[in-house]
């Protein structure tokens, strides 16, 4: 009775140590509408500057803790005063995903306190000195301590972000908190902004030249991110031959379906069904065809059974175009802890870590468009020829200002030269956080050609087809 009456009086202070997973299992209509729609005035976690987020694939909003602090935040919003205090997953403090979540908690609270524990072993974090650093728990994922207070005198203009790192081994941050209060910890202001809304500190200096650059996703046309099988150990195969025995198998439908989920350990998921797919690859022409090299990590060459029955992601209508004469710059939406910029390149499919961890996710930007052999007689597919997957404005401008044809082999090495520059990358780390990365153009046509040159050279070299 008394927790009862708890419940329904005001809630002023909310704490606590929610659970981390990223597969939630607490997912269903009363969860969708907490996180996905303006409850009681609380801004949606998917919608940022009153637009929606865009993001191709939000799952990490579904995380737990994000739902508990979504819970928690919506509470205290209703009952216009109090307290959220939590220590949570710190992947929120500055992933772009997460950049909704951050400007709603801003648009509640009018007080917010970050101090960043990190600890991230999947990050392989250390201190600024190159220390060991470690997390306060028995986990790899980084955490964080956050209080967000809200006053009944609130003010939009007045919410205020205060931020503190705490680096060292584990006894080292049990002694700090131990031995701390909100008032003697030297917290440093920041002030989060449109578009990222970041909770971590951001050196500006050069945002607004780096701002004027071409973004990566301006200059090519479509992009994807990697393919993702959900069943790698079968799906992938050093040996094309061991490879074709296994899908052979799979095929045979005269081998109970129990048998092969206990031999290669597949399990049906919510979207792929090991019976049905295995009736249609046993119905399945030419089904040795589907065999193709993949990037499956950095150097790490893999053949992959590239079907939808197999695959549960297979992003066909980006990657199709990798199954001909193809170059593929490969980059992410964030650079690494260790302030790196994931850049790599390919002439065939990628897998959707293949030059991430697994905490970040690897794009493909196809040179050349195909068309797709699904959707045209073979007619009409030999006359067709491929097209550059890049915004002919740009090639047009730069071919105009250098007076000189310009390929678009010579824009993609000249792109892979600048991106992979150690330089670029110290100078733009805190902006190559948030997004994809820009590209700086130079005016003069020479120098674009030295790059390109390099890019060239690099790109032989990576793709393991230089005399080098």
């Amino acid at each position: 009775r008394l927790a009862g009456r708890v419940k329904r009086e005001p809630i002023l202070v909310i704490m606590g140590n929610p659970p981390y997973s990223g597969i939630s299992a607490n997912t269903n209509k009363w969860t969708e509408k907490l996180l996905k729609e303006d409850l009681d005035g609380a801004q949606s976690y998917y919608t940022v500057d009153g637009k929606p987020l865009g993001e191709r694939n939000p799952k990490l909003l579904q995380d737990d803790y994000v739902k508990f602090l979504r819970f928690a935040q919506w509470k205290i919003h209703k009952a216009g005063q109090g307290i959220v205090a939590m220590i949570t997953n710190h992947g929120y403090l500055d992933n772009i995903t997460f950049r909704g979540m951050r400007q709603s908690l801003m648009k509640t609270f009018n007080e917010i306190y970050i101090l960043n524990l990190h600890g991230n072993s999947l990050k392989k974090e250390t201190a600024p000195d190159g220390s060991k650093d470690e997390n306060v728990f028995d986990i790899r994922q980084g955490v964080a301590i956050s209080l967000f207070v809200k006053n009944n005198n609130f003010s939009l203009n007045e919410t205020k972000v205060y931020f503190a790192d705490l680096y060292g081994i584990r006894k080292l941050k049990y002694d700090f908190l131990c031995n701390n209060q909100v008032d003697s910890i030297k917290w440093v202001e920041i002030k989060p902004s449109s578009k990222f809304y970041s909770f971590s500190p951001i050196n500006r200096k050069g945002e607004e030249i780096y701002n004027k650059f071409k973004t990566i996703t301006g200059i090519f046309r479509i992009y994807s991110s990697g393919i993702k099988t959900h069943r790698d150990q079968f799906a992938y195969d050093f040996e094309k031959d061991a490879l074709l025995r296994r899908i052979m198998q799979f095929r045979d439908t005269s081998i109970p379906d129990n048998i092969i989920m206990l031999s290669y350990n597949i399990h049906d998921t919510r979207d792929w069904k090991l019976s049905p797919n295995r009736k249609v690859l046993d119905n399945l022409e030419k089904w040795q065809d589907y065999v193709h090299e993949c990037i499956y990590r950095p150097f790490d060459n893999r053949y992959l059974y590239y079907h939808a029955y197999i695959i549960e992601l297979p992003r066909y209508d980006v990657m199709h175009h990798m199954l001909n004469d193809n170059l593929g710059l490969i980059t992410s939406r964030q650079i690494d802890k260790s302030g790196t910029l994931p850049i790599f390149i390919t002439n065939t499919l990628i897998d959707t870590h293949s030059i991430t961890s697994a905490t970040s996710i690897s794009y493909l930007f196809p040179l050349y468009l195909y068309p797709d052999k699904k959707e045209l007689n073979l007619l009409n597919y030999m006359e067709q020829k491929r097209e550059p997957n890049i915004d002919q404005t740009i090639l047009l401008k730069l071919q105009e200002v250098y007076d000189q044809l310009i390929s678009p082999e010579q824009l993609l090495q000249y792109i892979y030269a600048v991106l992979s520059s150690p330089l670029y990358q110290q100078t733009y780390a805190d902006f190559l956080k948030f997004d994809f990365p820009r590209v700086p153009f130079t005016a003069d046509g020479a120098l674009f050609q030295q790059m390109a040159a390099l890019g060239k050279r690099l790109v032989d070299l990576h793709l393991l087809r230089s005399p080098e």
